[in-house]
C-alpha cells in the first residue's frame, strides 16, 4: 500500500497485478466538540457530519460523461456504483464507497474525479480524520490519502484516476472548493483533473 501526499500519483497497475475492479473508500469523523451546559440544554449535542462522495466521469477534453452521487447511485453504463449516503460519519472505516468496474468503463472515459462535498453547508473545520483509499477486487489496499487540512470550504476534489496506456494512475489532490453540490464544483474539477 502506498500512502500519498497532496499532488502525488501512483500507478495502480504496479500495486495490483490483475486490476479489474476497485473500490474508492471515503471516511471521516466529526470534530470532537466540548459539550457545555448551554449546548446540552438547547440541543447542541448534534455531532454529525453529512459529507457526500461523488464520482465524475470525464472524457479526454474534460466533458462530463456521467456523474455518480447520492442522487444517482449507478452510472448509466453500469460500471460505477455508489454505496449510498452516510448522513453522520459515525463509525470506523469507510463511510461511503464508490465501486468501479474498470473493464466495463466505456473507452472514451479518460478520467474519474472523486469529490467530497457538504450539501448541508457544514465546513471542513467540522471534519477530522478524513481519508480516501483505493482497494482492489481482492480487498488489498493499493493507495491511501489522508486529508490533513481543515478550513471554511464545503467541498474537496480529493483524488482522481487517469488512463495511462491502458493502465490507471491514482492522484491525490486535496483541492478545497466552495461548492455545496457537485455541479457547483464542476469548473474547478475540470481545471484540476484534466491534463491540458
Amino acid at each position: 500500500m502506498v500512502s500519498l501526499s497532496k499532488n502525488q500519483s501512483v500507478s495502480l497497475a504496479k500495486q495490483s497485478s490483475s486490476l479489474a475492479k476497485i473500490h474508492f473508500g471515503l471516511g471521516w469523523d466529526p470534530v470532537a466538540q466540548k459539550k457545555g451546559f448551554l449546548s446540552l440544554l438547547f440541543g447542541g449535542s448534534n455531532n454529525e457530519i453529512d459529507l457526500d462522495a461523488s464520482c465524475i466521469m470525464l472524457d479526454n477534453t474534460g466533458n462530463t460523461i456521467d456523474i455518480v452521487w447520492f442522487g444517482q447511485l449507478k452510472s448509466e453504463c453500469g460500471s460505477i456504483k455508489h454505496s449510498g449516503d452516510n448522513l453522520t460519519g459515525a463509525g470506523d472505516g469507510d463511510d461511503e464507497v464508490i465501486s468501479v468496474d474498470l473493464l466495463k468503463l466505456p473507452a472514451h472515459v479518460e478520467y474519474l474525479a472523486f469529490t467530497v462535498n457538504s450539501f448541508r453547508g457544514q465546513t471542513f473545520n467540522d471534519v477530522e480524520n478524513a481519508f480516501c483509499r483505493v482497494v482492489d477486487q481482492s480487498g488489498q489496499e493499493l493507495a491511501r490519502y489522508q486529508l490533513n487540512e481543515q478550513g471554511s470550504h464545503t467541498g474537496i476534489i480529493i483524488s482522481s484516476l487517469r488512463r495511462n496506456g491502458g493502465q490507471w494512475d491514482f492522484t491525490a489532490h486535496g483541492i478545497p472548493c466552495h461548492g455545496r453540490t457537485i455541479d457547483d464544483m464542476n469548473p474547478q474539477i475540470i481545471e484540476t483533473v484534466v491534463v491540458r
